[in-house]
């Protein structure tokens, strides 16, 4: 009679890491491999690297960085590496946890949005849910999820929305005052508040959110 053997009670995840940082790439190896029902394909330093080795590899979750140095950032990584046939789930590992940074991770199609603080089993953890399509948010981030559901943030104005867009083309306080005929102390009030209702403090912030939230006219 022959025996059969057993199949594992859990199919290894395949995993690609995605981090600009040898060292850091170099410690979630070490980390990873130590996991019995995780296998990692690959390791990629760029986003344009991280695409083409998808494509090679075939992973089931793609670990990525949201800030890659130079090149598209992990963003547009997770958001080219969604729309591709065979699209890998991706698990966003990062230590940013601004409203922007998630809502861009997560527009862009991220399964999951984890820091770089969590234990390792709790990496682990949220490596098989992403690997299942099942959402994973570090506590952190799942608790400003939930603020931000309970207490939406008000719409823009038109005003609001007007200064936006300029504010999207390039123009300076001063030239968007002098479109919209205003005073340079009145675009830095709706400014100030555009970013408190999008949850950003910088320029390139805003613009960032609007585009994804489809702000812009």
């Amino acid at each position: 009679m022959t025996h059969t053997p057993a199949p594992d009670a859990r199919t290894p995840v395949r995993i690609l890491v995605c981090d600009d940082h040898a060292v850091v790439r170099a410690g979630l190896l070490a980390l990873l491999h130590s996991a019995p029902d995780i296998e990692v394909v690959g390791e990629a330093g760029s986003g344009e690297e991280a695409l083409a080795l998808a494509r090679r590899t075939a992973p089931d979750v793609v670990l990525m960085d949201l800030q890659l140095g130079e090149g598209i950032d992990g963003v547009e990584t997770t958001r080219r590496l969604r729309a591709e046939p065979a699209a890998p789930h991706v698990l966003v590992l990062t230590t940013y946890d601004t409203d922007a940074d998630v809502t861009r991770a997560v527009a862009a199609g991220a399964t999951g949005y984890l820091l770089k603080a969590e234990r390792a089993e709790d990496l682990f953890t949220a490596i098989h849910a992403a690997a299942q399509g099942r959402p994973a948010l570090s506590p952190p981030v799942a608790d400003r999820v939930m603020s931000r559901l309970r207490n939406p943030r008000p719409a823009l104005t038109p005003r609001e929305r007007d200064i936006l867009t300029h504010l999207s083309r390039g123009l300076s306080n001063h030239a968007i005052a002098r479109a919209l005929y205003i005073s340079e102390a009145t675009v830095k009030t709706h400014l100030r508040r555009v970013y408190d209702k999008l949850g950003v403090d910088t320029r390139a912030g805003a613009v960032a959110v609007a585009k994804e939230q489809r702000l812009l006219s």
